[in-house]
């Protein structure tokens, strides 16, 4: 073990980048699908041997003692986030003709943008690195930190979070429910990373037991919590989730519409299957409408006649609003439209985080001022709604859609969730195919149920579909590339509202607890005489 670390620690040059980047791309191995969480046991020891071994001359500058750090961090970022994220080259190759130009930004680009952050993690890191336990727990916070910024920075993108590795099964899961995601993501890489005393064996001791006891703690909560089912209190709720399997080459087709239309009105028609109670809620994927129900008024007709006495429709649809009056270019939104059994359009819920690049330009203004309105001006610029709010259901219960990534921002469904019976989550995953994409978004949304102790109801275009009940199992799905529908009855939960923002708090107590601790420890070694 010695000669290994040695050898890491003293690697240079491209050998040095290289071996950051490979240990960030072992690290997406931890990830669903796979969810072999063993191998950052192997990745974040090999990161906290070349950052011990990222030192510059004493009297050197401060941004010069940090920039090897910076480098390796962002090596290893790189590797693990285009690893991790490879297939989002998929959604600008369905329409290649007019998108393949960007799919060198989509495959490349993106991940080089943020492995800026775990450069930044371990530019943090290495100042309050010390012998031993120090730099794990130094590690841990400026993981923790960099993920949180991760989180709302630039509007926000906190995909493939580390601690999502230390939450492969419900089992494992209900720890968010306690220290949220902030938390998750400290705790996770400081155990990760604990392997690494194993080189100099300072701290041995102390560090596995540490690692012991919070391993054990994880899983007893674990055990604890799924052996304490969730409280219903109140009605239920019959749903059933349609999931179309429509291919996106058709999903825009003037000649195919009505075809698609027609199949999602027979799926949402299908007699239930015996013992299953007639679906009060029909939910349908994000865009699944395939036109503006300004064009086409008589698919509300159709609808209406679809929908039985009291059946609510909750569709995922394109809205557009008419600036004729005022004078305004017309705004059109990614919207949840909820219609009742009279063909009637009784409440609209826009997508209010919208995905830069993907639904709209950032800095549009600015790069109209330098002539590319063509840019500007494509169908990608969306409005993002002004707030949200939960749907009226059946039996007064209050669901609270989510559109497509909407769904992966703790903080933001913390926040939204307070008011809800039920998350629900439309997407259309398609873009991306049978890839690792859909796996790993669809394990984002378990968690979010985890956290805010609230049943999930997610419906995709070409799967997963599934409901997750307030404990992150699943009840039903079904798989990617199958066309059909699950029938199920979803319970009221009592439940207390402040848990979700609680989480938080503790989150961010355990934030500041690991950086107090590398600091302590690297002044404690400071003052410590030679």
């Amino acid at each position: 073990m010695e000669r290994l670390t040695g050898r890491i620690i003293l690697l240079w040059g491209w050998r040095r980048s290289l071996t950051a980047f490979l240990a960030g791309a072992f690290a997406v191995l931890s990830q669903a699908p796979y969810d072999f969480f063993a191998v950052c046991f192997i990745s974040f020891p090999v990161l906290v041997w070349l950052l011990d071994g990222a030192t510059v001359a004493p009297r050197s500058g401060a941004l010069r003692r940090i920039a090897p750090a910076f480098a390796i961090g962002w090596w290893f970022g790189f590797g693990y986030f285009l690893a991790g994220l490879w297939w989002v080259g998929g959604a600008v190759l369905v329409e290649a003709e007019s998108f393949a130009w960007a799919l060198p930004f989509a495959v490349f680009g993106i991940p080089a943008l943020l492995a800026f952050f775990y450069g930044f993690a371990c530019a943090v890191a290495r100042p309050l690195w010390s012998n031993g336990l120090g730099r794990i727990a130094a590690l841990a916070f400026a993981f923790g930190l960099a993920e949180w910024l991760r989180s709302f920075l630039f509007t926000g993108f906190p995909w493939n979070a580390i601690g999502y590795a230390a939450m492969p099964v419900p089992l494992m899961m209900q720890s968010a429910s306690a220290v949220g995601m902030v938390g998750m993501n400290v705790l996770a890489v400081f155990v990760f990373a604990l392997p690494a005393l194993f080189a100099d064996r300072r701290h041995l001791r102390l560090g596995l037991t540490l690692g012991a006891v919070l391993v054990t703690a994880h899983l007893a909560f674990g055990y604890v919590r799924l052996a304490t089912p969730a409280t219903a209190d109140g009605p239920t709720l019959a749903v059933r989730i349609v999931q179309p399997d429509i291919d996106l080459s058709e999903k825009w087709d003037a000649d195919v519409r009505d075809r698609i239309f027609r199949t999602m009105l027979e799926l949402s028609a299908k007699p239930p299957e015996a013992g299953q109670p007639v679906p009060q809620l029909i939910l349908w994927p994000e865009t699944s409408v395939p036109f503006f129900f300004t064009e086409r008024p008589d698919a509300l007709t159709a609808l209406g006649e679809m929908l039985g006495d009291g059946q609510l429709l909750v569709a995922g649809a394109m809205r557009e609003e008419s600036g004729r009056a005022t004078g305004e270019e017309t705004r059109y939104y990614n919207s949840v439209i909820a219609i009742n059994d009279k063909g009637e359009i009784v409440d609209a819920v826009d997508k209010v985080h919208l995905v830069p690049f993907g639904e709209y330009m950032p800095f549009a203004d600015l790069l109209a001022r330098f002539g590319l309105e063509q840019v500007v001006a494509g169908p990608m610029n969306l409005s993002p709604g002004a707030s949200r709010h939960a749907i009226a259901a059946p039996n007064g219960l209050r669901a609270l859609p989510f559109v497509c990534y909407e769904i992966i921002f703790p903080d933001l469904i913390a926040v939204d969730a307070t008011s809800a019976d039920i998350i629900v989550n439309v997407t259309n995953d398609a873009w991306f195919g049978d890839t690792p994409g859909p796996y790993q978004h669809f394990r984002q949304a378990q968690v979010r149920a985890v956290e805010t102790g609230l049943p999930l109801v997610r419906a995709a275009n070409t799967g997963i579909s599934g409901l997750v009940d307030p404990q992150g199992r699943i009840v039903d799905a079904l798989a990617i590339n199958v066309r059909g529908v699950i029938d199920a009855s979803i319970p009221s939960y009592r439940r207390d509202a402040r848990v979700a923002g609680g989480a938080r708090v503790n989150g961010l107590i355990i934030l500041f607890v690991f950086g107090a601790l590398g600091l302590g420890m690297v002044l404690r070694q400071g003052l410590r005489p030679n």
